[in-house]
Parts: C-alpha cells; sequence; structure tokens
C-alpha cells in the first residue's frame, strides 16, 4: 500500500497541471470503453454475483453489486457528463481590487490525492475515477472483496484511457488484493492521501471516520423522511411516497420513514397502503398509524432511526408541520428530507428550518444524487457541514487558495 500511495502521489503533479482538453480526452475514452467492454464487465460481474450469493451476502448488498446493460450504460453516461461539465481547475472568484491596488481572489485547486474504501457498487470505480481525473486528483480506489473482478476490469479500462492520451497509469489505481490491511493502511498514511472518502454500510463508513488520520468525507446513515402536509396535492403525496420507497431499495436516499399530518391521515394513509401493497413493503407505524391501518406491526422506538435498505416504512401521524419537523429533527440522519405540499409559507418554513443536506419541496426522495443535481457522477454524499455537503461532485473534490495580481506594491 505505500507503493501504491507513492505512485500516486507521484501521479498527482501530472494530473493537476494537465489541461482540460487531455482530462476531457480521458474520459471521453473511458465512457466508449466502457460501452465497447459491456460483455467483458458483465462476465465479471456474473463471476462476482455467484461468488456473493454462495457467501451469503445480504440483499442490499446483492442489489448493489449488480450490474446489467442499463447500469453499464448509465456508467458510461456519468463519464461523459463529467467530461462534459466545467472545469473547476484554475477558475478565480470574487477577484477584488483593494485600496492598495492588489487584486485578491481565491483559485479553485485539487485536492491532490484521494482515496476511495467503498463497498459493492462496481460503478463507483468509473465514476470516482471520473471525478477525480476532471477535477485534478490522483485516486488510489479500494473497492469490496465482493467487486473484486468486476473493479478489476473496470480499473482496467481507466488506466488504457488514461495512458492513450499520455497521463500516467497510476493517476488512478483501483486496489486489486482483497486484504483488510490495505484499508487501515489507507487510513494512516498522511504523506500519500490527502482526503479519504468512504461508501458503503454504516460499520465500514465508522470505522474509517474512528480511525483515519487524514480528512474524511462521509455520511454514516440515510434516515430519509417524506412528510404529507394538510395541504398536499393527494395525487403528488401518492406518487412521491410511492417512489420514494420503492423505485430502489438498497439507496441512501430512499424513504425510510413516512410522516403524514393527523388532519389527512385516515384519508392519506390507506391509499398510500394500497399503493405499497403490490410491493409487498412491509409498515411499521405509530400507535395513531395503527389505529388507521390496524393490519401493521407497531413501530419500535429503533425504527425510527433505522436505514431499512428493504421494503420495509416507519410511518407515523404528527400534529402539523411543527410535529414533522420535530420528527426529523430527533431522529434523521441530516441525509434528505421532503415535504409535499401547496403551502407556499408551509414550504419555506421547511426549507428553512430542516437541517438537512438536502431538503425537497413535491419531489422524491431518490432526487438527492449527484446525476439528477446536475454534477454528473457523484463521489459520494456527505451529511457533514465542513468542506462539502450533500452529494460531492467536482467541487467538493477541490480546495481554494488565494491569489494576489499586483504591479509593484508594497506594504
Amino acid at each position: 500500500m505505500r507503493g501504491v500511495g507513492q505512485r500516486a502521489r507521484a501521479a498527482a503533479p501530472e494530473i493537476a497541471r494537465a489541461d482540460t482538453g487531455t482530462k476531457n480526452a480521458v474520459l471521453f475514452r473511458m465512457a466508449e470503453a466502457l460501452l465497447e467492454n459491456c460483455d467483458r464487465i458483465l462476465a465479471a460481474n456474473a463471476r462476482d454475483m455467484k461468488a456473493a450469493r454462495a457467501n451469503a451476502l445480504d440483499a442490499a448488498l446483492l442489489e448493489r453489486l449488480e450490474l446489467n446493460n442499463e447500469r453499464v450504460e448509465a456508467m458510461a453516461e456519468g463519464v461523459r457528463q463529467v467530461a462534459e461539465l466545467p472545469d473547476p481547475i484554475g477558475a478565480i472568484h470574487e477577484l477584488q481590487r483593494r485600496p492598495s491596488g492588489i487584486e485578491v481572489g481565491r483559485m479553485r485547486v485539487p485536492l491532490g490525492v484521494v482515496g476511495i474504501v467503498y463497498e459493492s457498487r462496481p460503478n463507483v470505480t468509473a465514476d470516482a475515477a471520473a471525478l477525480c481525473i476532471k477535477s485534478g486528483n490522483a485516486c488510489v480506489l479500494r473497492g469490496g472483496s465482493e467487486a473484486l473482478e468486476s473493479n478489476r476490469i473496470i480499473g482496467e479500462i481507466v488506466g488504457s484511457a488514461l495512458r492513450a492520451t499520455g497521463l500516467p497509469a497510476d493517476t488512478a489505481q483501483v486496489v486489486d488484493f482483497t486484504d483488510r490491511d490495505a484499508v487501515a493502511a489507507m487510513l494512516t498514511m498522511p504523506e500519500y492521501i490527502d482526503v479519504l472518502i468512504p461508501r458503503g454500510g454504516r460499520g465500514l463508513v465508522a470505522f474509517v471516520a474512528e480511525h483515519a488520520r487524514v480528512p474524511v468525507i462521509k455520511h454514516l446513515d440515510g434516515i430519509c423522511h417524506v412528510y404529507i402536509d394538510a395541504e398536499a396535492d393527494p395525487d403528488k403525496a401518492l406518487a412521491i411516497a410511492v417512489n420514494a420507497k420503492t423505485q430502489r431499495y438498497g439507496v441512501c436516499n430512499a424513504m425510510e420513514t413516512l410522516l403524514v399530518d393527523a388532519a389527512v391521515a385516515e384519508r392519506m394513509l390507506p391509499e398510500i397502503a394500497r399503493a405499497l401493497a403490490p410491493y409487498e413493503v412491509e409498515l411499521r407505524g405509530c400507535p395513531r398509524s395503527c389505529n388507521i391501518l390496524p393490519g401493521i406491526d407497531a413501530a419500535s422506538e429503533s425504527d425510527w432511526r433505522s436505514e431499512y435498505l428493504a421494503p420495509v416504512l416507519s410511518v407515523a401521524v404528527v400534529d402539523g408541520l411543527d410535529g414533522a419537523i420535530a420528527h426529523i429533527a430527533r431522529y434523521s440522519s441530516a441525509h434528505t428530507e421532503a415535504i409535499v405540499t401547496e403551502n407556499y409559507s408551509h414550504a419555506r418554513r421547511f426549507l428553512r428550518e430542516v437541517d438537512s443536506a438536502s431538503v425537497m419541496v413535491n419531489a422524491s426522495t431518490r432526487f438527492a444524487d449527484g446525476f439528477e443535481y446536475g454534477l454528473g457522477a457523484e463521489i459520494g454524499i456527505s451529511t457533514d457541514k465542513f468542506h462539502a455537503r450533500g452529494p460531492v461532485g467536482l467541487e467538493g473534490l477541490t480546495s481554494q487558495k488565494w491569489v494576489v495580481y499586483g504591479d509593484g506594491q508594497v506594504r
């Protein structure tokens, strides 16, 4: 791992000074090669899936691990979108002339070497490499052992695209050995790695956050809420609730708790329960929810704090907007919350008072994603408040330095 770190550090200055055209050329080559090698990627992924099932990997991780034609195409499209984004590196912001005559501004610069530790999702390999290359960073990518074959093929594609455009393949290195000590080593190499981004289950993220000696961009849980206000449009509320829960289960921006204003609960909850029934979503409710839906299970205190990543949903009847905001403040993981309402004042209060990385009005929580936000592929989602918050795209992989233009001024 020290050798990997040394090679990444040596490659970092070359990618940092690469011009936009060169970086984009790498990404377009990557996108084309992902599609051209789709059969190889899917064959490798099939081997990973077979081994994962034999090892009894849980359903949520299996869902994240599996690739198909559509997901490979989406991977390539994400890389292309990153290529088409404005290059942040070298951009100077807020240039101001001071009384002394000097001009002072801030320039966007790469972070250096980014380490990404992740589980299951092989698409992260392409997403992370693309974002790091476009933002002028070298990267060390350590995927989980369950995705070893998939990540190895994607890593080869990235390395070939880099070499074809004259950049060192070590700019984006995939760690293709499964020794768990590799992760521990990455956490303690500040001389080679400038920032770490863990993507995966809570255990992995908590371990990285606790033991890392370098800064970490992270979120621990995705306990996302949808609140149906008394003045919600019923059709919008139904569509959003169903989509937020069922479009995909094993993702951090899926709804895990549904909140319904008491004023409309007796009307809305049976409709929502009927709409979720074909998806076999298990409902766990507060006492008032259980009275309205007598066939559902009672929710425990731990349910309100659970990221299920499964067809399970907690349901609470709350007393208006104040009750919804109080519930979210108590149980949210500060990832994504949504309100469904036609009341402008309620929407404004929700946006202002709910302290999460993404807050939405009349939209599914599933939109909390870098691709949907126009960032291209995302490197991850941060629920911290410093450096980056919410979906982390190109700007989240940069820092700023002060620049000064003078004309001979002295102080």
